[in-house]
């Protein structure tokens, strides 16, 4: 029998711990909570959940800081679920790697969907592409195996860093709008979420770009990104790569 979906639910509110715990358990997720966020960390290494829900004011944790200490340790998928709804926010919880950001008070539907939205990057894509790595300088893409090194060393990308970097090796030179990434990485809600794009660019750049090195993405103003690396496969296999996520 296949486990069920888990969800970690960090909320002090018991209103709305009530109402996930509710509406997710009779849709089939298994549900655990923190109520304080004092041991949403343990909860994480014991109950290894799929996904995790984070409002950013709790008794006794701070929200950012848990979703920086939860992508230290994971890459299952982060959606922060806040009364504060300030773009600054947002930026903050995406640049900590958070997935999604989704302000109080929501719907439960779109909750839901995004919930499936994040649980769908996390799981592996099928690709087209030759099943050969690709090589870019000294960054090597494997989009079969979902793993990326970097002068020979592993690159650990969440699967949304990791989905996003597949639009762009799939499309090199093509221009990508924010409209279309925000569309095919993140789903068909999130067309006006243009600071998703900006932060996960951003990350992706300070994770796969070297100092002194040539851009691998390039900003068209106004407009979205483009992928300029030259691109070229190898047969070269290196041992003891893990898996992205």
């Amino acid at each position: 029998m296949t486990e069920p979906t888990t969800v970690l639910v960090v909320e002090d509110d018991p209103n709305i711990v009530d109402l996930l715990r509710s509406n997710l358990a009779v849709r089939g997720y298994r549900v655990i909570v923190s109520t304080t966020g004092a041991d949403a960390v343990q909860l994480l290494t014991d109950e290894r959940p799929d996904v995790a829900l984070i409002d950013l004011t709790l008794p006794a944790a701070d929200g950012l800081d848990l979703c920086r200490s939860f992508r230290e340790r994971s890459a299952i998928g982060l959606i922060v679920v806040s009364a504060r709804g300030r773009e600054d926010d947002k930026v903050r919880a995406l640049n900590l790697g958070a997935d999604d950001y989704l302000t109080k008070p929501f719907g439960i539907e779109e909750l839901l969907a995004r919930i499936n939205a994040t649980l769908r990057r996390s799981r592996p894509q099928p690709t087209t592409a030759t099943d050969a790595p690709l090589r870019i300088g000294d960054l090597v893409i494997d989009l079969g195996a979902e793993r990326v090194e970097l002068a020979g060393n592993l690159v650990r990308l969440t699967p949304t860093e990791f989905a996003l970097l597949r639009e762009f090796v799939l499309n090199p030179g093509k221009l990508l709008t924010h409209a279309v990434l925000l569309r095919r990485v993140w789903g068909p809600g999130y067309a006006t979420e243009t600071e998703y794009t900006r932060v996960y660019v951003r990350r992706l750049r300070s994770k796969l770009e070297a100092a002194d090195g040539p851009p691998l993405i390039q900003t068209e103003p106004r407009q979205g990104y483009r992928f300029v690396g030259v691109i070229a496969p190898t047969d070269n296999e290196s041992g003891g790569v893990e898996p992205a996520h």
